[in-house]
């Protein structure tokens, strides 16, 4: 490879475990001597790394990959992710890829790049690296470069539940968890340089443990629990189903763990969630989240809710509605029915027309909006000090969340990035609470 630094530019699409997985690749590109630039700039090189989690995301996958030739049609393609690992062939056939590679061993797309790189010329043909992801163990990767506010942390890969709308298993593989000490490790870098706020996350991050005899995911955060220094604990998607008697019991005291968990519910109906091949119907759902609402009353819910699978009813979605007010859900990510290809869900009779979809959305979302609106009503009623740890910068404001995730925006001559500060609530619009810092707590 020549002297001068080549540039690289990583688009990343789809969930945290891409993100984390990406700067891991890019950690790994740095260490070799090249420069990481944002891809929306030319470079002498790209990496995709792709979701397919619906239809929409091959999309914009191959949107992107056509987007990077397009910049610059003599720069090295290379494409890892999801899409990369269900359906390979689909982005070899785009003409200027050079390189797909799939989820069981993204570090590689490293030396892949650097050979590329050394022959100083594309490739005739797509060269593809993909692997039986079921037999895949957990890659081992860390990062050591964070935003000093927050840091994401893959502690789990894989998921077993095959719900029949999803593609992801065949995308992810089985579970496979990091090994307990290299979190704690990774945990403890982050905090002893400054980190404020740690994000644990997965595939399906509370089956974290399942192939570790005798240790679970209950223990790993009373673990990281104990680790020294000022930080918080913050939590990816979770299935209610992980919120047993056992596993509120062990948590529900610690110290550092954020009051706030995001319950991959998907729809409040049983009928719906037993034709999805969910772990749990709706009474089960709601007795669980209630359980920990006792044991940790300043919990707070969000929520992601597939509106529109096969054979859903007027009845049927009517029963998602009331759960949602039942649950209390302070944020919904409402996402229309999308068939995979591939999945049983997409071969189901009744499905459900994109009108009637459409309406279901934004019946959804308007309610969401009336229960937010109404609880933080309550919330600014209650008055009293918020801790929130600030993030962002813009036109004399600085912005942040409390652990229970409430978003908090405070008129600022400087920006607070990475403080955390005690405030006092004053109004709101709906999605931010205006606020004002309190010296005295």
């Amino acid at each position: 490879m020549n002297d001068f630094r080549k540039s690289v530019g990583i688009l990343t699409l789809g969930c945290k475990v891409n993100q984390y997985e990406s700067e891991a690749i890019a950690e790994r590109l740095t260490s070799q001597g090249f420069e990481i630039k944002p891809s929306t700039e030319e470079c002498d090189a790209y990496i995709i790394n792709t979701c397919t989690v619906t239809a929409e995301s091959d999309r914009k996958a191959r949107q992107f990959i056509r987007r990077a030739i397009s910049r610059n049609p003599e720069a090295y393609i290379l494409v890892t992710g999801c899409l990369a690992q269900t359906n390979p062939q689909n982005i070899a056939a785009i003409s200027g890829v050079d390189y797909v590679c799939g989820n069981t061993d993204k570090l590689i797309i490293a030396e892949a790049l650097c050979d590329l790189f050394e022959r100083d010329e594309k490739n005739a043909k797509t060269e593809i690296f993909v692997r039986d992801i079921d037999s895949a163990g957990f890659e081992k990767m860390e990062i050591k470069h964070f935003d000093r506010t927050r840091a994401y942390i893959k502690i789990e890969d894989g998921c077993e539940s095959k719900c029949t709308y999803c593609i992801i298993p065949y995308a992810r593989g089985k579970i496979r968890s990091k090994v307990p000490e290299e979190v704690i490790c990774e945990v403890t870098h982050f905090v002893k340089n400054g980190c404020r706020e740690v994000v644990l996350t997965g595939i399906e991050t509370a089956s974290y443990g399942k192939d570790i005899d005798g240790y679970t995911f209950a223990d790993l955060l009373c673990d990281i629990d104990a680790i020294e220094g000022d930080f918080t604990i913050r939590l990816g998607s979770l299935d209610p189903s992980c919120l047993t008697e056992k596993f509120v019991n062990k948590i529900k005291d610690l110290k550092k763990l954020a009051p706030h968990f995001h319950i991959s519910m998907q729809s409040g109906s049983s009928k719906t969630l037993r034709n999805m091949k969910r772990k749990y119907n709706a009474d089960q759902a709601l007795a669980n989240m209630e359980r920990l609402r006792a044991a940790m009353p300043a919990v707070r819910y969000t929520t992601d809710i597939i509106v529109g699978f096969p054979g859903e009813t007027d009845e049927d979605f009517n029963e998602t509605l009331e759960f949602a007010k039942k649950a209390n859900f302070l944020m919904i990510h409402v996402f229309p029915f999308s068939a995979r290809q591939g999945t049983p869900a997409a071969k189901m009779g009744e499905q459900i027309p994109q009108e009637i979809k459409k309406m279901r959305s934004a019946e959804l979302i308007s309610l969401e909006k009336s229960i937010r609106k109404e609880e933080f009503d309550r919330i600014l009623a209650q008055g009293g000090a918020h801790r929130v740890l600030f993030e962002s910068f813009e036109n004399g404001k600085a912005y942040g969340h409390t652990p229970d995730f409430l978003e908090v925006c405070v008129k600022s001559e400087k920006p607070l990035h990475s403080e955390v500060a005690f405030v006092r609530l004053i109004s709101h619009n709906g999605e931010t609470f205006f606020a004002e810092i309190v010296d005295n707590v």
